[in-house]
């Protein structure tokens, strides 16, 4: 398998978890405050880390890059809070349709950061995804949440960019352990000024929550330092097929004929050719 084709897989993977992180967060529906529950969450992940990570040996566990692991550290808050708002007001298809123009985003990201040049026909895709997005979400269903669901994007496509400025021999393990610990004491700070008493189901939600966050952040972290943002961003886009399965399973948030319309035009510039010959050939 070549890299760019085991980076995709990769992502792909990781979007599943993250949808199911998704799901958690719907079911707390506003229950628990935002600043609590991204506290909690990397609290969580910290703990679930640090085995890891302590068996490393000592010169693999030092951090690499500290400026840029700490801006990555307080971009992930900052979408977070905002994932966790529009997740509770908005429909999981519609939320995660603004999530998934974070690989748009990352077209001119990468060339401004990066100097990275994508191809034509990689623009083309994401062009044809990103209006997919703007069908799913039409002005007759425009909702204020959707104003922080594209501040997650933007944080999102922000946070996998600049993986590529940290040392590639640096572990995927210590990158998420500084990453976490970096960002738990503002946001044990925000947290301590609205807390409330947490109930047992609450606390699972949570937890599970962050198990599945961080096995994304380190499926995306090997993903995207394993080939150029501009090859496999689109691979993003696998994520809202499992929220859209997930919302019509656990929420009934059935999707109506424009949605559907919207997610064919987002997942079809990621099917290989192949797929896209055999289709034509049986049609």
């Amino acid at each position: 398998m070549t890299p760019i084709n085991l980076a995709i897989v990769l992502l792909i993977l990781g979007n599943l978890l993250a949808s199911l992180s998704d799901v958690a967060v719907k079911v707390l529906d506003g229950g628990v405050s935002p600043f609590q529950y991204i506290f909690l969450r990397q609290l969580v992940s910290l703990a679930l880390l640090f085995p890891f990570w302590v068996r490393q040996p000592p010169t693999v566990r030092n951090l690499s890059n500290p400026k840029i692991t700490l801006l990555r550290a307080h971009i992930l808050l900052i979408g977070s809070c905002c994932m966790v708002v529009s997740i509770t007001y908005l429909t999981l298809a519609t939320a995660n349709a603004v999530f998934y123009t974070a690989p748009l985003l990352m077209i001119p990201l990468s060339m401004l950061l990066l100097n990275e040049r994508p191809s034509a026909k990689k623009v083309l895709q994401t062009v044809i995804g990103f209006i997919g997005v703007l069908i799913i979400l039409r002005p007759s269903q425009f909702h204020w949440a959707a104003i922080f669901a594209l501040g997650t994007a933007t944080t999102l496509a922000l946070y996998n960019l600049l993986v590529r400025k940290i040392p590639n021999d640096q572990s995927v393990i210590t990158t998420l352990f500084w990453t976490t610990s970096l960002s738990l004491p503002v946001a044990g700070g925000l947290a301590w000024f609205y807390w409330q008493p947490l109930t047992h189901n609450e606390v699972l939600w949570i937890t599970l929550s962050a198990a599945f966050i961080i096995s994304y952040n380190g499926l995306a972290t090997m993903a995207y330092k394993k080939a150029p943002a501009t090859q496999i961003s689109l691979a993003e886009y696998s994520g809202l097929i499992f929220v859209v399965l997930f919302g019509v399973i656990w929420f009934d948030e059935v999707p109506d004929a424009l949605t559907a319309a919207g997610i064919a035009l987002i997942i079809l510039p990621l099917m290989p050719k192949t797929w896209l010959k055999n289709l034509r050939g049986r049609r």
